[in-house]
């Protein structure tokens, strides 16, 4: 969400305006309907191979028009299309689908063991390393594109390089999780107002405050309506949205 915001200089991007999330949904969905909903290796393997295309769509649609604009709206019209695929995919679902479709679009930690985590934790601290490394150019970027490319960035490839490893790092999460919203849009607002506007700090902090929020709402999802579990995506949601306004409020003031 860090990554996006600056990238975009618009406070309310997150990963899945490029498609990511969608896109990862749409293979998810699909796998689920084709009978593979029993396993989850193929279901998350689905909703990565989903992302990644859906983010080089946009890319191959949005990267001629000038600036980061044309990205962002071949991301919403993405969204749009993964969105109507969802619905279609929804329709032809079974009884036993329809509640596995429900679970995975709002988000969930059930499928988390160890296992899981000693590919996972490696992937991302790697990839989000590799983010780090672009603090220079994120920081650059708040200036505006004009002022970046003065200070000797490539746009073009900057834009490239951020947004695949935005992906590279986000597919695969939102593979396993399903999706869960507000995270990547409301945690770099919160870290902003304890660390500033420098990426150095920011990008390390944004990560430890998600995972943390993350396992918050986790915890509220398991307690809630015991003993079922609530989807995780519908806790963040509650607790997101507002702190969002909150947020909304103060820099109205």
């Amino acid at each position: 969400g860090a990554v996006m915001q600056a990238l975009f200089r618009n406070p309310l991007a997150e990963p899945g305006l490029v498609g990511v999330s969608v896109g990862g949904a749409v293979g998810a969905v699909g796998a689920i309907v084709l009978g593979y909903d029993q396993q989850p290796l193929v279901l998350a393997g689905a909703a990565f191979v989903g992302s990644l295309l859906a983010t080089l769509a946009a890319w191959l649609l949005g990267r001629r028009a000038p600036g980061a604009a044309g990205i962002l709206l071949a991301g919403i019209a993405i969204n749009a299309f993964g969105g109507a695929l969802i619905g279609v995919f929804t329709y032809l679902a079974n009884d036993m689908q329809l509640r596995s479709l429900t679970f995975w679009n709002l988000g969930s930690l059930a499928t988390a063991d160890w296992a899981m985590l000693s590919w996972l934790a490696p992937w991302t601290l790697a990839l989000m390393g590799a983010l780090l490394w672009q603090w220079r150019a994120l920081n650059a970027l708040l200036l505006g594109e004009r002022e970046a490319l003065h200070l000797g960035f490539e746009l073009q490839r900057l834009r490239a390089r951020l947004i695949l490893l935005v992906t590279l790092l986000v597919g695969p999460l939102v593979a396993v999780t399903g999706i869960i919203g507000f995270v990547g849009l409301v945690v770099p607002h919160l870290v902003r107002l304890v660390a500033g506007a420098d990426h150095r700090p920011l990008l390390p902090l944004s990560l430890l405050a998600g995972a943390l929020i993350l396992v918050l709402a986790d915890w509220v999802a398991r307690i809630v309506v015991i003993p079922a579990e609530l989807p995780i995506g519908i806790v963040t949601s509650l607790l997101g949205a507002p702190v969002l306004f909150m947020l909304i409020q103060r820099e109205a003031r």
